[in-house]
């Protein structure tokens, strides 16, 4: 069944999420202090068996200079500069294993898929710790280090991420100029964040974006991730304001007002996960060309394959 509002409502609906005063000058110390270690960038051919695409076993130096790992998938032999996608994966999920996902190496791009930080056991495997620890969280971790904006997790997920765009205009295969940004669910949050983060990415695509409208998400779903949100504060229930005071720095609306590459969303009407309405109103909140495809019958799964296929059409239309 569906969701949350009706379609023609969703089109109508506008975030009540409001930027706090210092958004920008706290992600430009975050971003600041993270660059201030060297990037470290490692890259170690791996023995798949394919013929059709090479693959590396990347490492760079993420949020305060910890190592993030990732897979780059290129076309077999490539030299040149190539078009890019950097790709972030969805709750609980990891890069998965060097044979998966090769979508876009086939389609003809340098595809840097980024594992996620302490996740990576949920339904794909990990290889990258989270060695920052946190105050009383609940499993998961949408509430580790959220008693304040420099602990919250968000913050070295998106910093590293951003790290994982600047890893892949270093390598000698990709053109730095075309550059794209993917994911689904929270990779998709991921995406609009890093979209927000840094100006010059040649699109983005975010399919079912997850870690959107917070204030709203909480209260109309009891789906997790977000209802590990209202769990915390079921217990922590006089911390609700401080909560969302400090969700506000990590939100896809605040990131969507900052971000000008063309894009796409799509969102799927029976998706508990991820409730559409969060999802209108970041697309409503983009600052740059954005449009937003509806799956009606669908769930959390979005359109699947062909949520990839309109990014690709969207990717090689901008010039990637």
């Amino acid at each position: 069944m569906f969701t949350d509002l009706p379609e023609p409502a969703l089109r109508e609906y506008r975030s009540t999420q409001t930027d706090p005063d210092d958004f920008d000058e706290f992600w430009a110390t975050t971003l600041a202090e993270t660059r201030a270690h060297p990037l470290d960038l490692r890259v170690d051919r791996v023995d798949t068996g394919l013929t059709t695409v090479d693959v590396y076993d990347v490492t760079f130096a993420g949020w305060a200079g910890q190592p993030v790992r990732a897979w780059l998938r290129v076309p077999a032999a490539a030299t040149g500069p190539l078009p890019a996608v950097v790709q972030f994966v969805g709750y609980g999920g990891g890069r998965g294993a060097a044979v998966e996902n090769l979508f876009w190496s086939s389609a003809g791009f340098a595809h840097l898929q980024m594992d996620t930080r302490g996740q990576g056991s949920g339904w794909s495997l990990g290889a990258t710790p989270d060695p920052d620890g946190s105050g009383p969280a609940h499993p998961g971790v949408m509430t580790r280090g959220i008693d304040s904006r420099e602990t919250y997790y968000y913050r070295r997920v998106f910093a590293d991420a951003v790290r994982a765009v600047e890893a892949a205009r270093e390598l000698d295969v990709v053109d730095a100029s075309r550059v794209s940004v993917v994911g689904g669910s929270q990779g998709g949050g991921i995406a609009l964040a890093v979209a927000g983060l840094v100006p010059d990415l040649a699109a983005v695509a975010a399919y079912v974006p997850f870690l959107c409208d917070f204030r709203r998400a909480t209260v109309i779903t009891d789906a997790d991730p977000y209802k590990e949100i209202g769990r915390y504060l079921a217990v922590h229930r006089h911390r609700a304001s401080s909560v969302h005071d400090v969700l506000a720095y990590f939100d896809g609306v605040n990131f969507a007002r900052r971000a000008t590459a063309p894009a796409l969303f799509t969102t799927a009407l029976m998706d508990p996960t991820c409730p559409p309405s969060t999802v209108f109103g970041a697309f409503h909140a983009y600052a740059g060309a954005a449009d937003v495809t509806v799956w009606p019958y669908n769930g959390h799964e979005g359109g699947g394959f062909e949520d990839d296929l309109l990014a690709l059409a969207l990717f090689r239309g901008a010039g990637a």
